[in-house]
């Protein structure tokens, strides 16, 4: 009876088991890879989905988008330059093409690590290589879009892969080219330094001349003023000078003339002149003045 009883037990616990393994649920951020006697038999779609127990298995598959990161990619820039790149790479499992991914490589990480860091390092060095230490500062850019397209090419032809971006996150040089690159700063900043100064001086002159310039002309149009006020007060002067003389002359012509044309009018001028007294002394045989006796 016990013995019946026990394998009534043990039959429930296998049917139970087999119940258990004849399905299984994919993740909507996986793909299951199906499996019968270890072989590929299929893909696995997220929900639930059943298979053979004991004989059919599902492996996941992570197609979720996961970035790796490279941290010291030691390259040298076209100048000889060494320097250690931080390079990451964000990246995702072809849904399509999960069944080949398992088949050759098991696990995403087994792929990146057998194709995508190869691809990498390879291309990060060809590329920087094409880079002057100086121009790959100045031009990081350029410099990050053309790894980019580089690793992006070399992997096209792999579909299980899918690269979303690179990023060129850090370029570390080393501390001699620093050293080089801070003295060759310092150096640039004191010949700017004296550039400024030499404009500053040129300006400072510039301005003294066109103060020396205008005080000049200052002093020029001072001088010109009181010659022209010199000048005209002489012609002024001349101009009243010949008019008090032409007065005068006409005045004199006029005087002239009427004394030819009017014997009488020295006479007349006399007599208006006269005060009426007559001279107390006489010359012999001179004539009273003013008096005609005929």
């Amino acid at each position: 009876m016990y013995r019946g009883i026990i394998g009534a037990v043990a039959g429930v616990v296998v049917i139970g088991l087999i119940a258990a393994g004849s399905w299984y649920t994919v993740d909507q951020t996986e793909r299951g890879v199906l499996l019968r006697y270890g072989a590929v038999i299929g893909t696995a779609q997220p929900g639930l989905g059943f298979k053979i127990p004991l004989i059919d298995s599902v492996e996941k598959v992570s197609v979720k988008t996961t970035t790796f990161s490279w941290d010291k990619m030691n390259s040298y820039s076209y100048d000889q330059q060494p320097a250690d790149l931080k390079i990451s790479v964000t990246l995702r499992a072809s849904p399509e093409k999960v069944t080949d991914l398992y088949a050759k490589f098991g696990r995403l990480q087994a792929a990146v690590n057998q194709v995508v860091s190869p691809a990498v390092n390879q291309q990060v060095k060809i590329v920087f290589g094409r880079y002057t230490a100086v121009k790959a500062i100045q031009e990081r850019g350029a410099l990050n879009n053309a790894i980019r397209d580089a690793i992006t090419a070399s992997l096209k032809d792999d579909p299980m892969i899918i690269v979303e971006s690179v990023q060129l996150e850090n370029i570390e040089f080393s501390s001699t080219y620093l050293h080089s690159i801070e003295q060759r700063m310092l150096a640039e900043v004191e010949v700017q330094k004296l550039q400024q100064n030499a404009e500053r001086e040129k300006v400072q002159a510039q301005i003294t001349v066109t103060q020396a310039n205008a005080k000049a002309n200052a002093v020029r149009a001072e001088a010109q003023a009181s010659a022209d006020a010199l000048r005209l007060n002489g012609e002024a002067r001349a101009t009243n000078i010949k008019l008090t003389g032409e007065a005068e002359a006409a005045a004199i012509e006029a005087r002239a003339k009427a004394l030819g044309t009017n014997p009488n009018l020295v006479t007349l001028v006399q007599a208006e002149r006269w005060n009426g007294v007559l001279p107390t002394t006489m010359v012999p045989g001179s004539a009273v003045p003013f008096v005609s006796v005929k």
